[in-house]
């Protein structure tokens, strides 16, 4: 009845079943933003911010949040993940967070990725938000992925 493969025969929603694909190397890198006032990224520069090292928290946050994806969206396949890197950059309007997420497994790790950058923004946002109570999580999005039958892809 459908060609997506989250649905079955009848059009309900189903875990799709990787077990007859290969183990694999696969990566992902997401990206996303938070957009704050100008006094926010003054604060983050100095290391002044009221609630303490918003920056370690929120790249505790990525990795803590890689690891529990399947916890959050509930089609996710609970793979090994084998490695998470968070960088956080302090830019003039904004912090830009990229995630990198690794594992050898039957499945991708973009929903990893994504995961990963989109806790970090809302740790984020959680530490500043008595100084910025405007600040925005913007254009989280994927920017690469290596590995599985789909072989590689980037963004443009």
């Amino acid at each position: 009845m459908s060609e997506f493969t989250h649905l079955d025969d009848t059009g309900a929603a189903r875990m799709v079943d990787v077990s007859a694909k290969d183990v694999s190397v696969r990566t992902a890198t997401a990206r996303g933003r938070v957009l704050v006032q100008p006094q926010v990224i003054a604060l983050l520069r100095d290391g002044s911010l009221p609630k303490g090292d918003a920056l370690a928290v929120a790249r505790i946050a990525g990795i803590m949040a890689a690891k529990r994806t399947p916890d959050l969206v509930p089609l996710c396949h609970p793979i090994a993940i084998h490695g998470v890197d968070v960088l956080l950059t302090v830019e003039d309007d904004g912090v830009t967070i990229d995630a990198s997420v690794r594992t050898a497994d039957r499945t991708g790790v973009e929903m990893e990725a994504l995961t990963s950058v989109t806790v970090a923004a809302l740790a984020l946002i959680d530490m500043v938000k008595a100084v910025d109570p405007a600040a925005v999580v913007t254009e989280v999005r994927v920017l690469t992925k290596t590995g599985g039958a789909s072989g590689d892809w980037s963004r443009e």
